[in-house]
């Protein structure tokens, strides 16, 4: 990283970030261009590891895109504020972001289900749900093993 000053490091810091990230932006190899979505997410963590999950259709360009190619990449920000100034290029932002890479893996039985269960533990923290039979056939759950991860934070106090 270019600006050594703004990154952060340490899998308790990145965490701190992740937690309050609200989209996952996932970018996949098209066939002719980059092919970004932005998804609801969830994670889990193993020591320094993350995975990061995902839910949506069984079929569609995600699906197809995956089954070709199971690299990915990802974006994830928050912290966003505009810093105005008097002249155009002092302008600045303030903001916490993630960015990093990973394989990509479709999720069945037991796993899908925990899948799914870290995807709500990161919008409504502390609660358990339970996932009707119909619910879990319906949906794909996808797990990003993140191989790399990299968090930068610009925050003026």
């Amino acid at each position: 990283m270019r600006r050594k000053d703004r990154e952060v490091t340490g899998a308790d810091a990145l965490e701190e970030i992740l937690v309050r990230c609200q989209v996952c932006r996932l970018a996949l190899h098209g066939p002719e261009y980059p092919y970004v979505v932005p998804l609801n997410f969830g994670y889990a963590r193993d020591g320094e590891r993350f995975s990061l999950y995902f839910h949506g259709a069984r079929e569609g360009t995600k699906m197809v895109l995956l089954r070709a190619d199971p690299r990915a990449a990802f974006e994830m920000d928050t912290a966003l504020r505009l810093i105005p100034a008097n002249d155009a290029c002092a302008f600045t932002m303030e903001y916490e972001s993630l960015t990093g890479c990973g394989l990509l893996s479709v999720l069945e039985g037991e796993e899908k289900r925990a899948g799914l269960s870290a995807i709500m533990r990161q919008y409504a923290p502390g609660r358990t749900f339970s996932f009707r039979p119909a619910e879990l056939e319906s949906v794909a759950v996808l797990r990003l093993s993140v191989l790399e991860m990299t968090g930068k934070r610009l925050c003026r106090g």
